[in-house]
Formats: structure tokens, sequence, C-alpha cells
């Protein structure tokens, strides 16, 4: 056995499945080498020469998973929250990006999006740097140093974009995701992930050398998917060819269970069906499609379906990394959904909203967002004791206090694949 190896006594909350939640009152959840053995009511003697960490006051949940975010977008969050989808990129999104060719401004600004979301609720996170192989280089390093098990893709766009951020065309871009990929070999917790920014911004020709190069390499991928009306017509005029936004990603094969497209607001049957036959990943946004006016994604429709629905902070449409705020807004927006647009799904409720944000989007790192034997060990110590109240709670309640009430400051221990980081 290792040094991440150990037993923590508490209050434990982990999701069977996405109605179910497993709750456990003063048990022992156990870490062997990084990997969950199980929750006991009573430590079996064969873990008891372990380490034991003490925190029976404490809730203690799996780590939480952020399958979408922009990591060069942090520094100018909650701005700029009166535009739509395509005018916010041109007036802030695309300005700040093209500020990370200077290697030195990335490194500082990255680390200030490292140290928010290593000291938060995220143990793993999927994230767009940008089209500069040496910024997402630095990007990569300081998550790598985190402790954090991440993907981070460098975008790539070589059209539709302004001059000072658009690759000189498809084959450079190819050239410098190769670049880009031999040099992050290095790297143990950060893996990389083909990120053409979104059809819009990639010519047929370079859609093609990235379709080959995951072909190749066996690589995922991440995109955007149906976010905005405006942004599904410009598809529909740019890939007459396709039948829908998301067959056109299927046509340079990039819809499969190593898929991740985020947002998937305005689904059409065919995308919900190929979501669902393919087995890739929605991120849904729920903060970001109402900053930027796209709308509400039917994410109880998708969960219906058993389509692998994870949540995503997008930041900067998304003002914060709290993956519990984003779960309360889920929470809010499909009440909304099922208020005036569509009833017949019903609403998410706490255990849907907690899947998603831990074994549902954890399925895509592999066995992660769980207690149950065989899962990696992630896990945050939550200590609530600062919420004050005078009324007694049962464990639920707890929980569910912490995700509409609670910050980072409540976050007494974290791991990550049994690893301490604080």
């Amino acid at each position: 056995m290792t040094e991440n190896s150990f037993v923590l006594l508490g209050n434990i909350i982990y999701s069977e499945n996405k109605d179910t939640l497993k709750i456990f009152e003063n048990s022992y959840a156990v870490c062997v080498d990084g990997v969950s053995k199980g929750v006991f009511a009573v430590l079996p003697d064969e873990y008891k020469s372990l380490p034991l960490i003490d925190r029976r006051d404490c809730i203690i949940i799996p780590g939480m998973t952020d399958l979408h975010v922009h990591a060069p977008q942090y520094g100018f969050r909650s701005v700029g929250m009166d535009c739509e989808l395509l005018e916010w990129l041109e007036a802030h999104a695309f300005p700040e990006e093209s500020k990370y060719a200077d290697t030195e401004y990335a490194k500082k600004a990255y680390a200030l999006f490292v140290n928010d979301m290593r000291s938060g609720f995220t143990t793993r996170a999927c994230m767009f740097g940008t089209m500069h192989v040496n910024g997402t280089l630095e990007l990569m390093q300081l998550l790598e140093n985190s402790g954090l098990k991440t993907m981070v893709g460098k975008v790539n766009m070589d059209r539709n974009s302004p001059e000072y951020l658009c690759e000189e065309n498809a084959e450079k871009s190819a050239e410098a995701t190769l670049e880009w990929l031999e040099k992050s070999k290095k790297f143990k917790n950060t893996k990389p992930i083909i990120t053409p920014r979104f059809i819009p911004s990639c010519t047929d020709e370079l859609m093609e050398k990235l379709g080959k190069i995951i072909k190749e390499q066996g690589l995922p991928v991440q995109s955007h998917l149906s976010e905005n009306p405006s942004e599904i017509a410009w598809v529909s005029e740019l890939c007459p060819w396709s039948t829908s936004y998301g067959d056109a990603y299927r046509h340079f094969g990039m819809m499969n269970n190593k898929t991740i497209m985020a947002h998937c607001v305005h689904l059409p049957e065919e995308e919900i069906a190929m979501l669902k036959e393919n087995g890739a990943f929605v991120a849904h946004c729920p903060e970001s499609n109402m900053n930027i006016a796209s709308g509400i994604s039917p994410v109880c429709r998708l969960l219906a379906e058993n389509i692998n629905v994870g949540i995503g902070s997008d930041v900067a449409g998304g003002t914060t990394l709290s993956i519990p705020k984003a779960m309360a807004l889920a929470i809010q927006c499909s009440k909304i959904y099922w208020r005036y647009i569509d009833k017949k799904y019903g609403y998410l409720n706490l255990e849907n909203a907690f899947f998603m944000a831990t074994k549902g989007g954890g399925k895509f790192f592999g066995k992660v967002g769980s207690f149950e034997d065989g899962y990696e060990f992630d896990a945050l110590v939550l200590d609530d004791k600062s919420i004050a109240t005078y009324v007694d709670f049962t464990l639920k309640e707890r929980l569910e206090r912490l995700i509409y009430l609670g910050t980072k400051h409540n976050i007494k221990n974290k791991f990550v694949n049994g690893v301490q980081l604080f």
C-alpha cells in the first residue's frame, strides 16, 4: 500500500444512480492506493491498520467534475452579460484570448484560474485553452502542479474569427495541434482533448484533419452544440450538406463516447437520438445559457433518455467556478422549463443535480464520482457548521443547504485519486 491509502470517517453521501442518493451516517470510506474499496458501517479488520482521518461531524461527498470551462476567459467573468453569444465572443472573449499569445501573460492569468479551481469543489475538469501552443502548455503545467485531474484543449479556429485570433489555414492549425500533442506527453494528470471551437470557426478541411488525428491517436474531443439560434442558423449556411449541427460533427468523426458537447439548448429530435446512440456527453451550463440569452437546455429529457449529462461552469459565460452554484441553477432553470415550456419530463431534484455533478460528469474520466468499490477516490470533506441554524436537519437536508449556501470555505479537506490536496 502507498501513502494514498487511508480511511475517512464521517457522514458519507454519493449517488447510486441519477435518482437515488446513498447516505451513510458515521461510516468509513476506504481508500487503497487511490481507489475506493467501498463504504462500511463497521470498518473491516483488513483496513484497521490504515491511517484514520476522523471527520465524523462533516459530510463527505465525491469530488465534482466541471465538464466545460474556458480557462482564458476567467479574468473577465461577469462582464458583457448584456450580449448574446456571437456579439459576446466578438466584444469580449476573442480580444481577451488573443492576449495569450504572450506566454508570460498566459502564465500569470492562468495561475489565478488554477488557484481558484484548486481551492474549490472541482476535482476533475475539461477545459478550453486558446489557439496558442505555448500558452496552452503553460495552463497544462499549472494544472499538473495543482494535483487536479484535467483535460485541456488547444483551440482550433481557421475561419470566421478576428485576424488576430485566426490560424493561417487548416494545415497550419493541424500542424500546431500535433506539436502541442507531442509536447503534452510529459504530463501525468493533465491530458489533451481535441478542441475545435465550434463549426463556424473551423473549415471542413480543418475538421477533416482533426478527425484524422482523433482516429489515429484515440483522443477525446470537446466542442459546442446547438447553443444559440443564430449560431445554429449560421452552421446551416456553412454546412448545407449536413442535416443538423450535430450531423456536421458526426460527419468528421466527432460524435462518440469520448465526445463532450457543451450546452445543447436547442436540440432537434435528430440530435437527441444522435447523442444517445453514440454515447456522447452533454455539458449542461445553466448560468451561461441564461447570461448570454441562449435559453434553457431540456436536461430532464436528456436524463430520461439515458444520455450522459454532466455540469459545466462555462466561465466566462458563467460567472463562477462553483459547481454547487451551477447545480442550484440547473434545478431552478429546469423548473422554469417545466412551468413554461414542457411539463412532460418534470424538473430536476437534488438527486439529479448531484448525480450530474459527480458520477454523471465523472464518467467521462472513467470510474469517477462515487465511493463504490473500484472508483478512483476523489472526495470533498465539507464542514457546514458556519451555515448557522437551530434546526436539526437530516443529512440529505444538510447536503442540500451546502449546495445552495455553501462556499469553498466549507471545504475542510480535498482528495483527488487518493492524494490529499489540503
